[in-house]
């Protein structure tokens, strides 16, 4: 009996490490999604030309980079002007290392 317990305890092991291992990018993909979305709501301001709010801030201290870096295309990288998103964001608390490369964007 010892014996098919064990048995059966590693087949259930099994099968969430498989289930877990196919969802596992779904989930990260949804919790990037909302990561961005959050952070662009609340930096919505930052966009008309105000000072960034301490919800920004906050949002941009907190949002991980390998959730903002893979949406940076040429095209979106064109719209951005740079040495402003730095001091932004260095304003914000968060460091941003020198050519740091961030998608199509590479910081001066």
């Amino acid at each position: 009996m010892e014996r098919s317990r064990g048995s059966c305890l590693k087949c259930v092991l099994m099968v969430v490490l498989m289930v877990m291992g196919g969802f596992s990018r779904a989930v990260v993909g949804d919790y990037c999604k909302d990561e961005r979305r959050t952070l662009v709501t609340a930096c919505n301001s930052v966009v008309s030309g105000k000072a960034p709010t301490n919800l920004c801030c906050y949002r941009l201290r907190v949002t991980p980079l390998s959730c903002v870096c893979p949406v940076i295309t040429p095209a979106l990288a064109a719209l951005i002007d740079v040495n402003k998103a730095v001091k932004i964001i260095q304003g914000c608390g968060r460091t941003v290392p020198r050519h740091f490369k961030c998608g199509s964007i590479t910081t001066p």
